[in-house]
C-alpha cells in the first residue's frame, strides 16, 4: 500500500534526526577519549587532537563528494556507506597502535563517515519534502547534534569506566552498523523522490545563475560569503569544543560529571534552534543570527571567568549560552544556501560551501590544541574562539546575497 505524502515527509525528517544524531554523536564523542588516549600513549595534546582536527577535515572536505553521490545515487547509497564508514572505523580503532592508524580509523573513516550521515544529505532531503516549513524541519532535523552530544558522549564516558576505551570504541562501532539492516527495510524511492509540486517547482522557473552547476556558483558572493561564514564559525566553536572535558576535568571536576555537563548542553540545542528559527520569523533572519552570536560570545566569556571563579553558576550559564547556540546558526545557513543555488547540483554545491565547515573544524580544534601546548593555559584558546566569532559575523553586513537574505512574514491587516 502507497504512504501518503505527509507520512513519508515524516519519515524522512525522523531518518534525517536518527541518522544526523548517529553521525555527530559519534563523532563529537572523541571528546571522552582525548584524555584516555594522551595517558595511554604519552602524546601531546595537539597530537590527540590531530585525530579529531582530520575527522572534522575529512568530513568538511568530503562535502562535494558527499553532495555528488546524493545527487547521482540517491540518499539510500550515502546513508549505507556513512555508516559502514563510521562503524567500521570505530571497530578498527582498537586495533591501533600509531598515531596515522588511529588518524585513519577515527579520522577518515568517521569523518567521511560523518559527512554521509551530516547537514549535505539530510538538507537535500528535507528540501524535497518541506516547502515553506524548510527552516523549522531543518531545525528539528539538525537538533540531533544535541541530542547526539547529550546521548552519546556520556554513554561513551561511561562505557570507557565500565570496559576501558578500546572496548568502548567496539561498542560504539556495533552500534552503527546495527542500523544498516534497519535502514534497508524503508521505501527508498519514495524517500527519493521528494514531493511532486517541490520538484516541479525546482524544475521550472529557475534564475539563470542559480540553476547551474558548480562552477558558476563559485562565481557567486553568496557562496563565498556562506563559506566564509561557516569556515570562521566552525574555527571558534571548535577550538573550544574538542577541549572542553579536559578543561572542566583540569580545574576540577570529575571525568563523569564533565562529560555529563557538556552532554547537557546537548538538551539546549534543539531549544536553541528552535529558538533562533522562531526568531527567524519574528524579527529577521540578520538579527536572528546576530543575536546567536552574541550569546555564544557571553558563553566564551562565562567559560573563561569559570576557569578564575569556580562556580555552578558559571557552568550553567556556559553549558546553555555556548551549549545552547553551538548548531543553532545551521538551519538558517542550509536554508539561505539552498534558496541561493537550487537546481540538480543543489546537493553538489552545496556540499562545496560546507567545506569551509571542516576547513574550520580542523584548524580550529589543531590550533586551539597548539594555543594550549604553548601556553600551557586555555585563556589564549578561548581568546581565539571570540575573534574568530567576530569575523564570522562580518558577511552578514558586506555580502549583498547573505545581507538581504533577511525575511520577514507580512504585517497581520
Amino acid at each position: 500500500m502507497a504512504w501518503p505524502a505527509h507520512r513519508i515527509a515524516i519519515l524522512a525528517l525522523g531518518l534525517c534526526f536518527v541518522l544526523g544524531l548517529t553521525g555527530r554523536g559519534l563523532l563529537e564523542s572523541f571528546v571522552v577519549f582525548l584524555l584516555p588516549l594522551s595517558a595511554g600513549f604519552g602524546w601531546d595534546r595537539a597530537d590527540v587532537v590531530s585525530i579529531y582536527s582530520f575527522a572534522v577535515l575529512a568530513s568538511g572536505v568530503s562535502g562535494p563528494m558527499v553532495g555528488r553521490m546524493f545527487d547521482r545515487a540517491g540518499p539510500r547509497a550515502v546513508y549505507m556507506l556513512g555508516l559502514g564508514l563510521m562503524g567500521g572505523g570505530l571497530v578498527l580503532a582498537p586495533l591501533a597502535t600509531a598515531l596515522w592508524q588511529f588518524q585513519l580509523c577515527l579520522g577518515l573513516a568517521t569523518g567521511v563517515g560523518a559527512a554521509c550521515l551530516g547537514n549535505v544529505p539530510n538538507a537535500t532531503l528535507l528540501r524535497r519534502w518541506f516547502g515553506t516549513r524548510l527552516t523549522l524541519a531543518m531545525s528539528l532535523a539538525f537538533s540531533a547534534f544535541g541530542i547526539g552530544i547529550l546521548v552519546v558522549v556520556p554513554l561513551a564516558q561511561l562505557l570507557i569506566d565500565w570496559l576501558a576505551w578500546r572496548r568502548a570504541l567496539t561498542v560504539l562501532g556495533c552500534g552503527a552498523l546495527g542500523l544498516v539492516p534497519l535502514l534497508m527495510l524503508l521505501p527508498w524511492s519514495r524517500l527519493a523522490a521528494g514531493r511532486p509540486d517541490l520538484a516541479r517547482s525546482d524544475r521550472a522557473g529557475l534564475p539563470e545563475s542559480h540553476s547551474h552547476g558548480l562552477l558558476a556558483a563559485m562565481r557567486h558572493s553568496g557562496f563565498w560569503g556562506l563559506f566564509a561564514v561557516y569556515f570562521f564559525t566552525s574555527v571558534a566553536m571548535f577550538a573550544i569544543v574538542v577541549q572542553v572535558v579536559a578543561y572542566l576535568v583540569a580545574i576540577g571536576f570529575r571525568p563523569i560529571d564533565a562529560a555529563a555537563a557538556w552532554g547537557f548542553s546537548g538538551m539546549l540545542l534543539p531549544v536553541g534552534m528552535v529558538l533562533v528559527g522562531w526568531l527567524d520569523g519574528l524579527i529577521g533572519r540578520r538579527p536572528s543570527v546576530l543575536l546567536s552570536y552574541g550569546v555564544s560570545l557571553l558563553g566564551i566569556l562565562l567559560l573563561w571567568l569559570l576557569g578564575h571563579y569556580p562556580s555552578p553558576w558559571l557552568l550553567g550559564g556556559f553549558v546553555a549560552c555556548f551549549g545552547g547556540m553551538l548548531g543553532s546558526r545551521g538551519p538558517l545557513l542550509s536554508t539561505i544556501a539552498l534558496r541561493l543555488f537550487t537546481g540538480p547540483q543543489a546537493a553538489t554545491i552545496f556540499g562545496a560551501i560546507t567545506i569551509g565547515t571542516g576547513l574550520g573544524s580542523a584548524l580550529g580544534s589543531w590550533a586551539g590544541g597548539l594555543l594550549h601546548d604553548w601556553t600551557g593555559s586555555y585563556d589564549w584558546v578561548m581568546a581565539f574562539a571570540a575573534a574568530n566569532v567576530m569575523v564570522a559575523i562580518l558577511p552578514f553586513f558586506t555580502v549583498p546575497a547573505i545581507r538581504d537574505q533577511d525575511f520577514r512574514p507580512p504585517p497581520r491587516a
